[in-house]
């Protein structure tokens, strides 16, 4: 009665239509609902209706209605994951290490400037305090340059293995 990814929903929202649905099985249900668009069995109104009901769904129940009434076949949509290379780990995000080493800079720096300077022999700062803020500087630049090459590679990782898709390949996304 209903295709792919669909069918096990359907059994799902027999017995526990009342649990929630993850956003990953909103996005396969949404696959499903391309690649029938695809094959001309859902109109564009109906695909737009179907897959705005998609992202309303929050229960099995709901999203079981959205795959209704499509033929089922096993092949129809598999989830679409990045191609990537045999054994080869993933490009690891580096805004939180950004942030963090933003807010740490930031918390350096203004110790050095507000905290009262420690009087020495001729009132001139300490050594520590001097030492902390020309190491801080360079220590701070360091991290965020590690950073940006790690989100480039991210990005490239991204192009590369969109451009790998084959033409006409149903994406995770609707528009």
């Amino acid at each position: 009665m209903v295709t792919g990814p669909g069918r096990e929903l359907a059994a799902s929202a027999a017995g526990h239509g009342y649990l929630r649905v993850s956003h990953d099985e909103r996005e396969q249900v949404i696959d499903t609902l391309k690649v029938a668009f695809v094959r001309g069995l859902l109109a564009k109104d109906e695909f737009d209706l179907r897959v705005s009901q998609a992202f309303a769904s929050r229960t099995y129940a709901e999203l079981a209605v959205v795959t209704a009434g499509l033929p089922a076949e096993p092949s129809a949509a598999q989830p679409t994951t990045p191609a990537r290379a045999e054994g080869a780990q993933p490009v690891l995000r580096p805004g939180r290490v950004m942030a963090a080493a933003t807010g740490l800079y930031a918390g350096v720096q203004a110790f050095v400037f507000l905290s009262p300077w420690p009087e020495g022999n001729e009132n001139d700062p300490a050594r520590a305090k001097i030492a902390l803020f020309l190491l801080s500087n360079p220590v701070y630049l360091l991290v965020l340059l590690i950073c940006v090459v790690f989100l480039i590679a991210g990005w490239r990782e991204k192009r590369r293995s969109f451009r790998r898709r084959p033409r006409g390949a149903v994406t995770g996304r609707a528009r």
